[in-house]
């Protein structure tokens, strides 16, 4: 089978920005969030550190 995609549909693989706004996700449906942002970013620092050592582990080279 062939497969024809437009490229039109394709996506950027680099966002320059991304801006989120939970606001109306608090007002209308009271959500909160359950954790910081701080907490967030440590959380994915942590995340890319056990994947580069990993990958170190296995002989690839970060980038």
């Amino acid at each position: 089978a062939v497969v024809r995609i437009d490229p039109t549909y394709f996506r950027p693989t680099e966002v320059d920005l991304l801006v989120g706004d939970a606001s109306k996700a608090r007002q209308v449906l009271g959500w909160k969030p359950k954790r910081t942002f701080a907490q967030l970013v440590e959380e994915m620092v942590a995340s890319d550190l056990a994947d580069a050592k990993r990958d170190a582990g296995r002989g690839k080279h970060s980038v």
